[in-house]
């Protein structure tokens, strides 16, 4: 059985988009960056270079799913 490199197409501002996605949740749920950072137990200053410096720095997914919850948001909205 031969193998091969198969070609995907991987959105390279998945970062970015998770970025500004965790942003538009929380202020659709009226929650400001340090309550969010609060209630998920993150420092305020994370959370605000989180959404400020869109997608060049990350969150684990431990986090990420922390901040889905937080929000009452699906976790796979945050990667539209």
């Amino acid at each position: 059985m031969s193998t091969y490199k198969r070609s995907f197409n991987f959105n390279k501002n998945i970062r970015k988009n998770i970025s500004l996605n965790i942003k538009k949740y929380r202020k659709l749920n009226r929650i400001t960056q340090e309550q969010l950072a609060l209630d998920v137990g993150i420092s305020y200053d994370f959370m605000r270079r989180l959404e400020f410096k869109k997608g060049k720095i990350g969150c684990s997914i431990d986090t990420l799913y922390k901040i889905s919850v937080v929000l009452n948001t699906r976790i796979d909205k945050f990667f539209e």
